[in-house]
């Protein structure tokens, strides 16, 4: 995998502008942070994300992945405001589970997820 950030764009911070990558494609669905048992655990928007990001991981694992081997991440917040405000927090999750390298990421702020609980939602894609 190859991370490009070309200097004409403004450097990134907590994302990598392009992530060049061969080899098996790997479709992660979107996880929220639900439990095992089918409930949304975490009260806030770090929480959920830290819980997210762990699912992620455990489906990514499951197929054959490791987390620095993901490509692509969108995440899915009911409140970006909340997300931003969190960003130094959502950083050190995001370093201590995968790492100081980022994929090429998204932020889409929506009105509500799948579980009316969920505060956010994390989609993405690996290649091994």
């Amino acid at each position: 995998m190859q991370r490009v950030d070309p200097p004409e764009l403004a450097q990134p911070r907590g994302f990598s502008h392009a992530v060049v990558a061969s080899g098996t494609t790997i479709f992660l669905a979107g996880q929220t942070a639900l439990d095992a048992g089918g409930r949304i655990v975490g009260g806030t928007v770090v929480d959920q994300f830290e819980r997210a990001l762990s699912n992620l991981f455990t489906a990514l694992r499951a197929a054959g992945g490791e987390p620095d081997r993901l490509v692509s991440l969108t995440v899915y917040a009911t409140d970006l405001a909340d997300y931003r405000a969190h960003a130094r927090e959502i950083g050190a999750v995001w370093r201590r589970l995968a790492g100081r390298d980022y994929p090429a990421m998204a932020a889409v702020g929506v009105s509500r997820l799948w579980d009316a609980d969920a505060l956010v939602e994390v989609q993405g894609f690996a290649v091994v």
